[in-house]
């Protein structure tokens, strides 16, 4: 299928899998995933992170495992949340083997740090004795100098992936979602898009070390976007210098943009220009705060006149026009009512309010 020049690829096949409970890969869902920000050391910390995450539609979380402490802090975590549990592991493959007996649901492995192939089959045979799956994690600034050096980074990156993968096949092993992230957008792109053919197994997408919300936001849409609307892909986290929360708000904005995961309420709300004689960008900010207490996929209109009225916004199952004074209230384009300016926010969350209370049809 062809759309403004641009092909629409169907969703690559990849092997299925569980990670404790959750599906990923064959036909389920694109799965959300973060991180926490604590000390996995500080176990009270950990779980209310975790459960904040939950919450907030978090699907899996990673914690990090630096040491024997942290390692040992990882069986109470486990008994205390519901969301799998993935313990993020470098350098030291003896915390791997511990997180495993601590019954995580899942592993991360960098092999760009974890090299010795006898200390990765160790773990392999941990993770299939317990049917826990393995993330190959291969990160562009973790790469050994000297795997590859004269090659593209994205083909070392590609190539590293795959001799760990022959490495776990040839273990038997076949529990395995790969991941090729990098700071650089295009690098990490045309990464995931040389493996994807090359292997079955599950992709975990993510552009890393994003930045800070503004900036990391956007660079992490365009990369996991672009290979999403490819088809390519089947878990996603997006790395941001902020509060684990937000890493999932914008992973399932990007879901919504493309039509493939629905949740919570979407705001459709115009940019505001001189023709507006109420404050837009204040009511549409006051609006977004209150609907991030919704779960349910309700799409709200705050628009600034009747040039972006119920119009352009009669897909929204509700919304508010606002004129001078005034604003009218409405349902799917119909206007419903109209509510004096300083009743407009207070009379759009009421209609929100009782579709959410009765579900949408």
């Amino acid at each position: 299928m062809e759309w403004k020049g641009f092909r629409i690829m169907t969703r690559r096949t990849s092997k299925f899998l569980r990670v404790g409970n959750v599906p990923v890969g064959g036909d389920a869902p694109i799965v959300v995933q973060s991180m926490t920000k604590t000390d996995t050391r500080d176990i009270p910390a950990t779980i209310n992170q975790i459960k904040e995450l939950e919450d907030c539609g978090c699907e899996i979380v990673r914690v990090a495992v630096p040491d024997n402490e942290a390692a040992k802090s990882l069986a109470t975590i486990k008994k205390s949340v519901s969301l799998p549990l993935i313990a993020d592991i470098h350098f030291d493959y003896r915390l791997a083997l511990a997180a495993l007996r601590a019954g995580v649901d899942g592993l991360r492995l960098n092999p760009g740090n974890i090299g010795d192939k006898e200390q990765i089959a160790k773990v392999v045979a941990a993770a299939k004795e317990r049917e826990v799956p393995i993330r190959i994690g291969v990160n562009a600034g973790s790469l050994p100098a000297n795997f590859q050096p004269k090659a593209p980074l994205a083909k070392r990156m590609v190539n590293m992936a795959l001799e760990q993968i022959r490495l776990m096949e040839s273990l038997d092993f076949d529990l395995i979602k790969v991941s090729l992230k990098a700071f650089d957008v295009p690098t990490t792109i045309q990464a995931y898009q040389m493996i994807a053919d090359k292997m079955p197994y599950p992709l975990h997408l993510g552009v890393t070390e994003a930045g800070l919300p503004r900036t990391g936001a956007i660079r992490s849409a365009i990369g996991i976007g672009i290979l999403l609307y490819q088809g390519i892909g089947d878990t996603i986290r997006v790395s941001l210098s902020a509060h684990p929360r937000e890493e999932v708000f914008v992973a399932y904005e990007i879901l919504k943009s493309l039509g493939l995961r629905q949740r919570g309420p979407t705001l459709v709300s115009c940019p505001s220009c001189g023709r507006a004689e109420v404050d837009i960008i204040a009511l549409a900010e006051a609006v977004s705060k209150r609907l991030e207490k919704l779960n349910k996929p309700i799409k709200v209109a705050v628009m600034g006149c009747v040039v972006n009225g119920p119009g352009e916004a009669k897909d929204a199952d509700v919304g508010i026009a606002c004129g001078k004074g005034k604003g009218a209230i409405f349902r799917k384009g119909k206007v419903v009512k109209t509510v004096r300016e300083d009743n407009m926010l207070k009379a759009l969350l009421v209609e929100v309010t009782s579709l959410d209370r009765r579900g949408l049809e």
